[in-house]
């Protein structure tokens, strides 16, 4: 491909908080419409906004998360444009100074690591909602999520293709959720991400026209939507034409991006400073305050668990990739009295496996750290083989009763008796001297032959290691 895409994301984040950025109004989902909407969220005259404090808590975790500057003064300012769910007429918003300036998040594209910088975050309230369904051809108007906080992350345009651009958007939605300052419900429109797209020649640095994709719910939508755009945008260009620059809608049941309105700058909207809200001054103290407050953060605990555990760098990154999942690990490890690898072995392997088939979160798994750690231990003893923990983990999940219920239920407890074993296997070589002459002519492979006839003849509870030293011994 003689092409590379480049790709900035703005990321608009719903902050966790009770009630709105300016107002008291709740900003619960699914109210019936119109019923969340305060005089200050409409701002009908005569009312005053009042600044969110929790909100403002929350931009300064993610901006010492992200290694960003906290600016100590910050300025809300008015963005004016006109649209039917926008009743003030503008948007409060911030733009010369925002609260978070710069910072980076490092993402893992397959086998590399790649670090993307952020150019800012701000605090801005957020819009009504349009409603096109069941109104006879009309649009009915929702107001329920003016006002409500957002904090918008926006990046540099510094990845390239849609892998890259996922794998931020991943990353990024981890981190919030892992701070607890957005609940990270993307059909509820909780973490919604705009994609600046271009296109430009291999070696070329300067960068192409880019056209914004709008309101993206989903990571399937983003990948797509930038894939669509970056083919529809090289296929202009090498057919003469030029890019627009312009707004689109991502429309997934067609797979294509569509015109939305041509593309406005930052002086279209005529920024200017809010005159009802003072500057926001924040203190070294607060921030002291809140640095305090935080999580280990996931990154930091990646390095911890490479260290204290011993476990890959790779195997550390998919054990934190969501703070209840790495909750779950560490509790496991602790139940299980260490194992740290074969506990991590476990929950990438049949937990994330059956977790992903239930299509359900680690939060929500039918088996506890502490049943997992007594599956991991009878193991340890001897008392199940590999293959038999397997048949008692998919009992476990269908919620058959505890481990040792299981196993004396299901009869699955693995015979160690030695000389159970040399029975059998002097049994097994007796029936089959063409077998044993083979092995001992030098077809290695006939080995397995001899495993399976033991395993078969002893229901697969024959400890494997026993099995295999014995049937060396008598083989040789």
């Amino acid at each position: 491909m003689n092409w590379e895409i480049v790709v900035g994301l703005e990321v608009h984040t719903q902050l966790s908080t009770r009630s709105k950025i300016f107002s008291g109004s709740s900003i619960a989902f699914g109210a019936a419409p119109n019923t969340q909407a305060s005089a200050v969220d409409i701002a009908l005259p005569g009312v005053l906004p009042v600044l969110n404090k929790g909100a403002v808590e929350r931009a300064i975790q993610l901006g010492l998360a992200i290694g960003a500057n906290i600016s100590r003064r910050s300025v809300f300012a008015r963005k004016n444009y006109f649209y039917p769910d926008l009743p003030k007429g503008y948007q409060i918003s911030q733009m010369e100074l925002p609260v978070v300036e710069g910072g980076s998040l490092t993402i893992q594209v397959g086998e590399r690591e790649k670090t993307v910088r952020i150019t800012r975050a701000h605090l801005e309230e957020d819009a009504g909602k349009s409603l096109h369904e069941d109104f006879h051809g009309m649009t009915g108007i929702d107001l329920n999520r003016a006002g409500t906080p957002l904090l918008e992350i926006v990046s540099e345009p510094d990845m390239r293709g849609s892998a890259e651009a996922v794998a931020y958007a991943k990353t990024l939605h981890s981190l919030v959720v892992w701070l607890g300052i957005c609940d990270g419900n993307m059909q509820e429109g909780s973490f919604r991400c705009d994609a600046n797209v271009s296109v430009r020649r291999l070696g070329s640095s300067a960068l192409g026209t880019r056209c914004e994709i709008k309101n993206l719910n989903s990571f399937r939508f983003l990948e797509r939507a930038i894939e669509y755009e970056a083919r529809r945008q090289i296929e202009i260009i090498e057919d003469g034409g030029s890019i627009r620059q312009e707004t689109r809608l991502y429309d997934p049941e067609r797979d294509e991006t569509r015109t939305m309105r041509s593309k406005e700058d930052a002086h279209d909207y005529r920024y200017f400073p809010d005159p009802d809200l003072l500057p926001l001054v924040i203190s070294e103290e607060w921030i002291e305050r809140t640095r305090a407050a935080m999580p280990e953060l996931p990154e930091a605990m990646r390095r911890r668990f490479v260290t204290q555990y011993g476990l890959p760098a790779y195997d550390a990154g998919l054990l934190t990739s969501s703070k209840t999942l790495a909750a779950y690990y560490e509790a496991l490890v602790a139940a299980a009295g260490g194992e740290a690898k074969i506990c991590a072995n476990w929950v990438m392997g049949d937990l994330s496996a059956a977790l992903n088939r239930s299509e359900l979160d680690i939060a929500n798994s039918p088996v506890s750290s502490s049943q997992l750690a007594a599956l991991i231990q009878r193991i340890a003893d001897g008392t199940l083989s590999g293959k038999l923990a397997k048949e008692v983990f998919e009992a476990l999940w269908q919620g058959e009763g505890d481990v040792d219920a299981i196993i004396e239920a299901r009869g699955l407890k693995q015979v160690s008796d030695s000389s159970a074993i040399e029975a059998i296997v002097d049994a097994i070589l007796a029936a089959n001297p063409n077998q044993v002459a083979e092995y001992r002519s030098g077809k290695d492979k006939m080995f397995g032959f001899f495993v399976g006839q033991a395993m078969k003849a002893m229901k697969g509870k024959a400890n494997p290691q026993q099995l295999n030293d014995i049937l060396k011994r008598k083989l040789g």
